[in-house]
């Protein structure tokens, strides 16, 4: 029943890309283990094997749930996301990133923030649908409804965790999601200019010292000229990513180790594993990824599925380039993960629980019609 209904091509690329992501986390941990980053390399890969059985659970389970059904319990979706970061405000910790963006029990760390990723990509393609269906897309009111679901959650994201990564991203999903809905390229003109005017309310009562730097840094190296201080990691990063050359280097020759290799810099451990023949195979595998999902979604028949695929190929694609950009240095760095790669419990059951979205999808059977074109 489930190899007859689930996008089985989808699977099997994901896992693909998470094996590799898993023999990755290994090699990058056995290192920082003995130079006492990491407490157990084992226990790493034991807590990514068990998130991957995790996020395979959640592919089955949303592949057969309908995700109209699932979208039609949107207040039951938005007090979760609520509920969430009202969790973070009272149990949040910062896991030495700066961030107040993990809940930590009984050894036990999760990320609201990706859950809450693809709960929005639901509610908000369920909203643009009925927007478009019953009224003007276009129209001051549907903007402003759009808008303001968008606003609220980014809002609360920066102000409960500080988490400009997640917010980021979800700032490029909705963009992504607002511009196929069919929305005038007018609105993006007021939008930009409404964010131009926010850009110094932002930057002065909002942002921390440490988060201006980060932004600045990839564009500006006066911020940290010697790469000792806010740039460590980008630095260490390309030094790493430029000692794999073609085809990788082995144990003896790898290059410095540094904090987060394992998770926000796994691209320059591939790089230096496996040189730039593994870098090429990590964005082929994902390209995949991404034009499948899109692919399903424009062959999906339906404006609220085509929405939900795009939602999450657009999640899969900035992270790639957000991660990609971090590693060589010419993006912040901001605590984005590489899809199925880095290391992380959260993210990897997240990406599956999209994956099984979108795996939905292509199960349902395509009216003659597509009312978006």
């Amino acid at each position: 029943m489930f190899f007859e209904r689930a996008d089985i091509f989808l699977l099997i690329m994901c896992l693909i890309c998470s094996l590799f992501g898993i023999y990755m986390v290994r090699i990058a941990t056995i290192a920082m283990e003995a130079s006492g980053w990491v407490d157990s390399s084992v226990k790493c890969v034991i807590v990514q094997v068990f998130s991957l059985f995790l996020g395979l659970g959640a592919f089955v389970l949303l592949t057969f749930i309908d995700a109209d059904l699932l979208a039609e319990q949107w207040k039951l979706l938005c007090g979760i996301n609520l509920v969430l970061l009202v969790a973070l405000v009272l149990f949040g910790s910062d896991s030495g990133t700066g961030n107040n963006s993990w809940i930590r029990f009984a050894g036990i760390g999760i990320q609201p923030s990706e859950i809450i990723k693809v709960i929005y990509i639901v509610v908000s393609a369920k909203q643009m649908t009925w927007l478009k269906e019953y009224h003007d897309i276009n129209s001051f009111m549907s903007v402003v409804q759009m808008a303001g679901h968008f606003v609220i959650l980014f809002g609360l994201i920066v102000v409960v965790s500080s988490d400009l990564g997640s917010a980021s991203i979800l700032l490029l999903i909705f963009l992504t999601m607002f511009f196929v809905l069919g929305v005038r390229l007018y609105w993006f003109a007021l939008g930009g200019a409404a964010v131009a005017a926010a850009i110094p309310l932002l930057w002065t009562y909002f942002l921390k010292d440490y988060q201006k730097k980060r932004l600045i840094a990839p564009y500006d190296p006066s911020i940290d000229p010697d790469g000792w201080g806010i740039t460590w990691q980008t630095t260490q990063s390309k030094l790493t990513l430029a000692s794999g050359r073609l085809t990788g280097v082995d144990a003896e020759h790898r290059a410095t180790v540094f904090t987060g290799k394992h998770t926000d810099f796994i691209f320059s451990c591939v790089g230096e594993e496996l040189g730039m023949i593994g870098c090429i195979a990590v964005i082929t595998l994902l390209l995949i990824v991404m034009v499948h999902i899109i692919r399903v979604g424009l062959k999906a028949g339906r404006t609220f599925d085509m929405l939900l695929c795009i939602g999450v190929g657009s999640a899969v694609a900035f992270q790639t380039f957000i991660n990609i950009g971090m590693c060589i240095g010419i993006t912040p760095v901001i605590g984005i993960t590489l899809p199925f790669f880095s290391y992380g419990g959260s993210s990897m059951v997240s990406m599956f629980a999209a994956m099984g979205l979108v795996s939905g999808v292509k199960f349902k059977l395509k009216p003659q019609l597509f009312s978006i074109y």
